[in-house]
């Protein structure tokens, strides 16, 4: 199983909304934090070309999101 923790950061007061949207297109875990950035995502797939895809075309499309960090996670490491 393929990991990437994606740290989101978004429109000021937009938080609530982009957490609902996450949830709604699959994410297996999200969680607004406190810091340099908003929202914290976990994303889950068994293919590593599928969860780019979630990455590139669905997260990074929700409206309100500024900008993304990926950390792909390394697969035997865990």
């Amino acid at each position: 199983m393929a990991t990437a923790y994606v740290l989101i950061n978004c429109d000021l007061g937009s938080e609530e909304s982009v957490i609902s949207e996450l949830k709604s297109i699959g994410v297996a875990e999200v969680h607004g934090i406190f810091g340099a950035y908003d929202i914290l995502a976990k994303v889950e797939s068994k293919q590593v070309e599928t969860l780019r895809e979630i990455i590139t075309w669905k997260i990074r499309k929700i409206p309100k999101i500024r900008s993304t960090l990926t950390l792909m996670g390394i697969e035997g490491q865990q």
